[in-house]
């Protein structure tokens, strides 16, 4: 009897990847699967044709948006408390290939110290090319470095392998993880949730592993505007100052922290600059103070 799965994803709107996404979910070969949904405040009608399409979906409704991350850990408790053995997380604006669900769990069960599994990651408008295939930390910046982003593969990332960091569009969690560690940091509203959660499961003595025989695809940045618009900015930017706030324990690290980041918020003006956009700059840096005050 294959282990139990549950699939969760959240909505904001976008109904149409979101049918999309449970489409591919539904195609999946392996058979042990069930479906939550967090409606995450959507003002569309995600519930009506979800409910109508796939009635077995389970659907959580929130009367307002909570966030990725807190909508994640209504998910998270709820699957928990129904008894699964294994959480895939993805995001709403995902594709899956048939055997991803499959892949994960095979290389799962070939260990009980892997926490986190991850399938590698296309752009979806580029269905060659990686989006992602994890990264690794830099320890004294505590930058991740993702070699493989942007890459057309040719099997160069074909052999399963531990990494340090894992981008929350799709992660499988194991039950054990989630009771051993709790849930991710719900004060990341939206990005580096995932880098704080994959530096919590290493601490905890947990692996992250990547597994190329598991695809997908990936819609990039849809739900905050796509790439460089004033949410995801904003966001990015806020959430950073928090991550490495939190996460660096060293004093003298700031050394080098500070003027790696000092020179990355002025790449990042330049170009919104050069764009002309000008939203999207005032929001950065609206987020980065905010960031730097603590400020919701």
């Amino acid at each position: 009897m294959p282990e139990p799965v549950c699939v969760i994803t959240t909505a904001w709107n976008q109904v149409d990847k979101t049918l999309a996404c449970l489409e591919t979910v539904q195609e999946q070969d392996y058979e042990a699967i069930s479906v939550l949904l967090i409606n995450n405040g959507s003002t569309d009608d995600t519930f009506e044709k979800v409910t109508a399409f796939y009635p077995k979906v389970q659907i959580v409704n929130l009367p307002e948006n909570l966030g990725p991350t807190r909508g994640y850990n209504v998910g998270f408790r709820r699957a928990l408390a129904q008894g699964f053995g294994y959480i895939f997380l993805v995001n709403n604006d995902t594709l899956l290939a048939p055997t991803c669900v499959r892949e994960l769990v095979n290389e799962a069960q070939t260990s009980a110290d892997i926490g986190l599994l991850m399938p590698k990651i296309y752009y979806a408008d580029e269905p060659q090319r990686i989006w992602s295939v994890g990264g690794w930390e830099n320890p004294w910046n505590l930058e991740a470095r993702r070699p493989g982003s942007d890459q057309l593969d040719t099997g160069q990332w074909n052999e399963s392998v531990d990494i340090d960091d894992a981008p929350f569009c799709a992660v499988m969690l194991t039950r054990t993880l989630l009771e051993t560690i709790g849930l991710p940091d719900k004060d990341f509203f939206l990005y580096y949730e995932d880098r704080d959660f994959s530096r919590r499961i290493q601490k905890a003595g947990f692996r992250l592993r990547l597994v190329p025989a598991a695809h997908m695809w990936h819609a990039v940045s849809a739900s905050s505007g796509g790439s460089d618009s004033p949410t995801e900015r904003y966001w990015m930017a806020r959430s950073s100052v928090l991550f490495f706030r939190k996460n660096n324990d060293h004093l003298a690290r700031w050394l080098i922290i500070i003027p790696w980041r000092s020179a990355s918020a002025i790449r990042t003006s330049t170009r919104l600059l050069r764009r002309g956009n000008f939203a999207s700059l005032k929001a950065y840096w609206r987020g980065l103070w905010h960031g730097v005050r603590g400020a919701a």
